[in-house]
């Protein structure tokens, strides 16, 4: 009896050693080829998806310097307009100034005439 049980532990022992030797033999190196070779795709797609977005991260750079500088050309526009609307306002003002001065010589003048007529009636 303890023989039999012997020998089945024998045969378990043997069939346990040709897995491990079938294992180590064959099954390790095909997955580990298999491994490598989806590591290796892996790794390629992800260099793709990285330069990928770096293409796509320099676009969206160039995209916002574009309008910074669009942004920045119509200020200067704009600064430039009203400094022209400013140095008009000024010549209008300056011409209205002169108009409002000979106004008020011309009503001296009259009122000067006028007093002169004036005071011409009350001395009779």
């Amino acid at each position: 009896w303890q023989e039999k049980r012997g020998l089945r532990e024998l045969r378990v022992l043997d069939n346990l050693k040709n897995t491990i030797f079938e294992t180590n033999e064959h099954v390790l190196p095909e997955c580990e080829q298999a491994m490598h070779e989806n590591l290796s795709e892996t790794f390629k797609r992800l260099q793709d998806a990285n330069n990928m977005i770096h293409r796509l991260q320099e676009k969206q750079c160039e995209v916002r310097k574009l309008q910074a500088d669009k942004v920045m050309a119509r200020e200067e526009k704009c600064i430039a307009h009203w400094e022209e609307f400013m140095k008009e306002q000024q010549n209008k003002r300056a011409e209205v100034d002169e108009e409002h001065r000979k106004a008020m010589e011309r009503l001296k003048e009259q009122y000067a005439e006028m007093e002169k007529e004036l005071a011409k009636y009350v001395s009779f």
